[in-house]
């Protein structure tokens, strides 16, 4: 049976881009290509927060899990689910296991019957096409069978479609009766990010995912001067066949920062002609893990 080192699974609504507000079941895997430690921060700094909760908070109180760590004010808000110092949080779980937590967590809360119907699961991470994709033939054929209808991989754009995912997916789309049986959500990684472009901008990988379903871009921007950076990566994504649609995202690890940026986010999305997204989980629940 195969296995998933698996960061978080939890039970929300989903807070950004084309499913936005849809009650969904959120399955976070570990380990990601990118640490994005320039969110919220001044041109070319970097972030060690991660560095200063592990030695701090982390070190002394080893036994917290990730509902307990505090919250990412820059760089990375999952920080967690691909630094090393916080691995031990993340076990490896069998696909068994995987769906019974994933149907306790959509089914139950405190012994109380929820989300009887909801039928959407994300796959998230870390970045989740990163080490995981032979395991997710079984793990999506099982969620199937317990009526999973949609899924959504939230993806950095960066990593490519192995054969055997591949011929899963082309499979499940001859067959589904279902319209966005595959959704991937793209967040690719812009310089405000603390990414090289050269690491983060693979557009023969996004376009090649419309195989499969549905593609759309999200950026998380702060300030008109990152829409040159947004505008560039659009345009080489549609010279090598992307067709989908633009999401622009306030940056902001914590409320403060994005209230800040979320009125000018809104106004660059009209101005430029691209679809606003909130981010529930910062507008409702202040961005806690397990939102």
């Amino acid at each position: 049976m195969a296995k998933i080192k698996v960061a978080e699974i939890f039970h929300s609504l989903q807070g950004e881009g084309l499913w936005v507000g849809v009650p969904s079941v959120f399955l976070r895997t570990f380990g990601c290509n990118f640490q994005c430690r320039g969110f919220g921060m001044p041109a070319g700094e970097r972030t060690t927060e991660p560095e200063y909760i592990a030695e701090g908070f982390f070190k002394e109180n080893p036994e917290s899990g990730y509902t307990e760590l505090p919250l990412a004010v820059t760089g990375c808000d999952s920080y967690a689910s691909w630094h090393p110092a916080f691995k031990s949080l993340s076990p490896v779980m069998d696909i068994d296991k995987i769906i019974d937590e994933m149907e306790r967590t959509r089914r139950m809360d405190s012994g109380i019957p929820r989300n009887l119907g909801g039928t959407h699961l994300v796959i998230t991470g870390g970045e989740p096409l990163l080490g995981w994709q032979r395991a997710y033939p079984e793990l999506l054929t099982k969620a199937r069978e317990v009526g999973y209808k949609q899924i959504t991989f939230e993806t950095n754009g960066t990593q490519a479609i192995i054969d055997d995912f591949a011929n899963y997916m082309l499979t499940e789309q001859i067959k589904s009766d279902v319209q966005h049986r595959f959704t991937f959500s793209v967040s690719p990684k812009l310089p405000i990010s603390g990414e090289s472009i050269t690491d983060a901008l693979k557009p023969n990988i996004v376009a090649s995912y419309q195989k499969f379903g549905t593609v759309y871009l999200k950026f998380v921007v702060a300030k008109e001067s990152d829409m040159r950076d947004v505008i560039m990566f659009v345009n080489q994504y549609r010279e090598c066949g992307w067709n989908g649609e633009v999401y622009l995202m306030p940056c902001g690890g914590d409320q403060d920062m994005y209230n800040i940026n979320a009125t000018e986010v809104a106004k660059l999305a009209m101005v430029y002609g691209m679809r606003y997204s909130p981010r529930l989980q910062v507008d409702l629940w202040k961005n806690e893990w397990g939102t």
